[in-house]
């Protein structure tokens, strides 16, 4: 999580603008959200217009049009962007505090893995303006915790080629507990903006089987890697490759996803 506004924020936007680098292998290897999240969005939404904010590659997008959802995204690179249409998504190429709506409003607007890029105090304003009355706001993380020699082996490699990484084996494993503390205090900034119900907390746990080759094709999308190069990349995949071996060449990721729902008061 970051708080935009500062300098770390500033060094963090250009990592955000890092994941378009390679979209395709992006959307192919990330892991897209739980059936009962994408249920849950449209079931407290009042409506099915949702606005994607930071869409990507439109993961979690297709998944709510496929539920029935009539979505448009909102995304800043334009890279990711143009993948997104690609794959039949309407999508407008903008930062979402500098988006022009256009006088339209929507009844829910998400963002997957994104809101942490967004201004906190702009992006509670703009969605504010946004929402049709008692429509949902709903922010939303996948957070990964590979077994302890995967995720062991990763950060073995990524400080030998990025020696000054803010990154341990404590914080890897504790990611989850960051990331609610994070969803909580998105929802508190909207409750303190007025006009919004009780935030409700989301937590989905679930898992996936790993090959070898389906995990490294995962890890360069990961935010401290996007930028690096391919060389640079090489020493972290072998390293991570050699853990996996050793597990027999696969493994089950357990997955959490974190979020919070925030409803717009309905005005009696």
């Amino acid at each position: 999580m970051v708080t935009s506004g500062s300098e770390a924020a500033h060094r963090q936007r250009q990592m955000a603008e890092s994941f378009g680098a390679d979209a395709d292998r992006y959307d192919r290897a990330r892991m897209a959200y739980p059936d009962e999240l994408i249920a849950r969005i449209l079931e407290l939404s009042p409506g099915p217009d949702v606005l994607d904010v930071g869409c990507g590659t439109g993961i979690e997008a297709r998944q709510l049009q496929a539920a029935g959802a009539s979505v448009l995204g909102v995304e800043p690179d334009a890279r990711m962007a143009a993948y997104a249409r690609s794959r039949g998504l309407v999508v407008e190429e903008s930062r979402f505090e500098d988006w022009d709506a256009a006088g339209r409003t929507f009844d829910a607007v998400v963002a997957a893995q994104a809101w942490h890029w967004v201004d906190p105090v702009a992006g509670a304003a703009k969605v504010s303006d946004l929402l049709r009355p008692g429509g949902l706001f709903a922010a939303f993380w996948n957070v990964y915790e590979p077994p302890a020699p995967v995720g062991d082996a990763l950060l073995e490699g990524l400080k030998e080629v990025v020696p000054d990484l803010p990154l341990g084996l404590g914080a890897m494993k504790q990611a989850d507990k960051t990331y609610e503390e994070g969803a909580r205090q998105v929802g508190e900034r909207f409750v303190e903006r007025g006009g919004f119900a009780e935030p409700e907390p989301w937590r989905f746990s679930w898992s996936r089987d790993f090959t070898r080759e389906e995990w490294l094709d995962f890890v360069p999308t990961q935010g401290f890697l996007t930028r690096l190069s391919p060389e640079q990349c090489a020493p972290v995949l072998e390293v991570v490759g050699a853990a996996i071996d050793d597990l027999g060449g696969k493994f089950t990721l357990n997955t959490v996803t974190v979020g919070i729902a925030v409803p717009l008061r309905r005005v009696p």
